[in-house]
C-alpha cells in the first residue's frame, strides 16, 4: 500500500512539475517585418562603363559593393528576400531594373554608384539622391552623366517617352514621380549619408534631389547612392579596395537596419 502511494505521490509531483514548465515556457510569435524584400541596383555595367578612375571602373566597384551589400544584409537578415538587378558584368537598360524591382514587389530599392568630377582631383565625399527637383548645378550635371546611359539603348526615345538626357527641362518633368514615397525615401537616406560619417568617416556631401530614370517608375522608397569620387586619387584607391567596398557596404547596412527597425514600429 506504501509503495502504491509513493507512486502516486510521485506521479503528481512530475505532472505539477510538467505543468510549471510548460507555463514558462515562452510563447513564440513570429513577427512579420514590413521589409521583405530589398533589390540592390549595381549601376552600369557590359558596354557601359560609367565613370572612369585611373585604374578603376564605376561598372565594377559598384557591383563588388551591391553583392557585398546584399551578402551584410542577408547575414543579418536571413528572412528578407535580397534581389540583384545584375550580378554579373552586364548591360541593363535603366528602365528595366526600376521595373526588376516593381515586378519583385520590392520595399527597398538601392541603386549604386560612384560621383566623378572633370573640374577637380581633390573632391571627395559621398552623397545620397532621391527623385526629386535638383536645386543646383552640380545636381543637374550628376543627374545628366547618370541618364545618360539611355543613349545606348534602342529606340529610347519611345521607351522614356521622348525624354532627352541633354535637356533641364526633361529632369525637372521627371520630379512629378516618386511622390508617394519621397518621405520614406529621404528617411533612408538621411541614415545612409549619417552612417557613412559614423561608421567609416567618410565626407558626407549630404541628401540631395534629383532627377533619375532609374528611380523614375520605382513603386516604392528608392535612393541612389554616389558612393565616391574615382576622379580622386584617394577615394579611387579606398573605393576600389576590398576594404574599402566592404566598409561602403557595412555603412549602408547600419542605415539599412535603423530603416528598418522604424518602419517595423
Amino acid at each position: 500500500m506504501l509503495k502504491i502511494l509513493k507512486t502516486i505521490l510521485a506521479t503528481c509531483f512530475l505532472l505539477v512539475s510538467l505543468a510549471f514548465v510548460f507555463r514558462e515556457k515562452p510563447v513564440s510569435a513570429k513577427f512579420d517585418s514590413k521589409i521583405k524584400v530589398v533589390v540592390i541596383d549595381a549601376g552600369h555595367g557590359g558596354k557601359d562603363p560609367g565613370t572612369k578612375g585611373s585604374v578603376a571602373r564605376e561598372k565594377n566597384v559598384a557591383l563588388s559593393v551591391a553583392l557585398e551589400l546584399g551578402r551584410q544584409i542577408k547575414e543579418e537578415n536571413p528572412d528578407i528576400k535580397v534581389l540583384f538587378t545584375r550580378s554579373t558584368d552586364v548591360f541593363i537598360e535603366l528602365g528595366e531594373r526600376s521595373a526588376f524591382a516593381n515586378r519583385n514587389n520590392a520595399d527597398l530599392f538601392i541603386s549604386i554608384h560612384c560621383n566623378s568630377t572633370p573640374h577637380s582631383k581633390s573632391a571627395r565625399g559621398t552623397e545620397t539622391y532621391v527623385m526629386g527637383l535638383h536645386k543646383t548645378e552640380g545636381n543637374l550635371d550628376v543627374a545628366k552623366r547618370e541618364n545618360s546611359v539611355i543613349l545606348q539603348e534602342t529606340n529610347y526615345k519611345q521607351k522614356y517617352k521622348g525624354f532627352d538626357p541633354n535637356s533641364p527641362l526633361a529632369h525637372i518633368m521627371l520630379a512629378n514621380y516618386q511622390s508617394a514615397f519621397i518621405s520614406s525615401s529621404l528617411r533612408f537616406a538621411d541614415y545612409v549619408e549619417k552612417k557613412f560619417q559614423t561608421v567609416s568617416e567618410r565626407d558626407s556631401r549630404g541628401v540631395k534631389q534629383a532627377g533619375f530614370l532609374v528611380l523614375w517608375r520605382a513603386a516604392m522608397p528608392s535612393v541612389l547612392i554616389e558612393t565616391g569620387f574615382l576622379s580622386s586619387p584617394n577615394e579611387e584607391r579606398y573605393l576600389n579596395s576590398k576594404d574599402g567596398q566592404e566598409e561602403v557596404a557595412k555603412s549602408i547596412l547600419q542605415a539599412f537596419k535603423v530603416y528598418k527597425r522604424e518602419m517595423d514600429l
